[in-house]
């Protein structure tokens, strides 16, 4: 260790100047810094006395050679320190530090060997072992159809035919991760797994696309589709072990092509025409069958009323014409004389004057039934305020006669004739 401290000592102030005692030629400074040169050569000199080599003039320090010559002992010490110098290098190769998100994939020989999980590792030096780092935690990205926003087009990844032969501009975006024990797969079972995502995204677009009509994709099949393509791309990517996970897919624009647009434009505006037409109809509808439904029910009810009625009615009238039947088989004239009284009562009980024709001549009596009949109620309304006073008399006379006397009569209201007399019409007798 002396001897190898003594050759790799930095501060010795002999490097690169070559110093030996007595050495005065020209170029030789001895207190300026030293020359690159020099320090090389005098490194050179000083590694190969290590080995046992001679360096350059060293038979002029002594006659047997001693100072400069062979020594065993130090070659193999020297060798043996660089051959431990060596080793530590090549043992100390092995660790490495794994950062988090990522793991290291260990190869043996250029086969997998082992995982290792984020942290200070070691493995193997070279050539036994290698290790590669992968990022498991990233998030991977990929357009499709364009690039950068939707104007920057590539019309031959985003160009599609669907079911009903038609042809639509889908630009969608496709995220991924690696799973946690993918890495290998990753590595190993694909030559160039992203390039193989993009693939399997535009294969499991194309396909779900094109089973399912143009309408549909643009307008209201969006999410559906990007499901159906996530789930599609999954399987794709599963069957040939990648060790990938498709985290998103998400449609950005669904078109038609340009060279179509304004066609289908107005297409669009006949469609939306067609349906607000067919909505105001159903409306319509709507508003007028509810309406007619309600005036047939109702002109229904008021049918099965009537006809309730008319029944009712027919059905009373019938009995009560048998009654009467039963009634006039027993006494006829009665039952005609009756009946004829009680139609003219129903006739002029309507009726405020009645002219009646006389058979000795042409003069017509005349009979003011309403003057009769307001007479008749102020005649009733006399008889009850008279028969109210008599009741107050005696109340009266009540109190100022003995209670074995007898209150004095007092007259009733049809003792003087004043109301007016009924009449009477009966067929084929005069008038009273």
């Amino acid at each position: 260790m002396s001897a190898l401290s003594k050759l790799f000592n930095l501060n010795d102030p002999g490097w690169g100047r070559n110093n030996k005692p007595g050495d005065k030629r020209p170029g030789r400074n001895q207190d300026g810094p030293p020359d690159l040169d020099e320090v090389w050569k005098d490194f050179n000199q000083r590694l190969g006395g290590m080995f046992g080599r001679k360096r350059s003039g060293g038979g002029q320090g002594g006659g047997n050679g001693s100072a400069g010559g062979p020594s065993s002992r130090g070659f193999r010490v020297g060798a043996g320190v660089v051959a431990l110098v060596a080793a530590g290098l090549w043992a100390a190769s092995g660790f490495y530090i794994v950062q988090e998100g990522q793991v290291a994939v260990v190869t043996q020989f250029g086969k997998y060997k082992s995982t290792s999980p984020p942290g200070f590792q070691w493995r193997l030096p070279y050539p036994f072992q290698n290790h590669e780092l992968v990022n498991v935690s990233q998030l991977r990205t990929f357009e499709v159809g364009f690039r950068g926003n939707a104007r920057n087009k590539v019309l031959q990844e985003s160009l599609i035919l669907t079911d009903d032969e038609n042809i639509v501009d889908v630009q969608f975006v496709v995220q991924y991760r690696l799973r946690g024990n993918g890495a290998p797969d990753y590595l190993f079972k694909m030559r160039d797994p992203d390039e193989a995502v993009r693939q399997a995204s535009e294969a499991a677009m194309r396909e779900i696309v094109g089973r399912k009509p143009m309408d549909f994709v643009l307008y209201e099949g969006r999410t559906e589709v990007a499901g159906e393509v996530q789930t599609l791309m999954q399987q794709i990517l599963d069957r040939y072990h990648t060790g990938i996970q498709v985290s998103t897919v998400a449609i950005q624009n669904v078109q038609p092509p340009e060279q179509v647009q304004a066609a289908f434009d107005d297409a669009v505006k006949a469609g939306q025409d067609r349906e607000r037409q067919i909505n105001e109809g159903q409306a319509y509808a709507n508003k007028v069958v509810p309406l007619a439904r309600g005036t047939a029910s109702r002109m229904i009810e008021q049918a099965e009323g009537y006809r309730a009625k008319v029944t009712g009615d027919a059905e009373g009238d019938a009995s009560r014409f048998l009654s009467i039947l039963d009634e006039y088989r027993k006494a006829p004239d009665v039952m005609r004389d009756r009946m004829y009284l009680e139609t003219m009562q129903s006739i002029y009980g309507n009726s405020s004057k009645v002219l009646v024709d006389t058979k000795d001549g042409s003069n017509m009596i005349y009979l003011p039934l309403d003057k009769l009949v307001s007479s008749g109620a102020a005649n009733k309304a006399d008889n009850n305020a008279a028969q109210a006073g008599g009741a107050a008399v005696q109340a009266q006379q009540g109190r100022d006669v003995p209670a074995t006397g007898s209150a004095p009569s007092v007259g009733s209201a049809s003792g003087s004739g004043q109301g007016a007399q009924p009449y009477s019409l009966t067929r084929d007798r005069p008038v009273r």
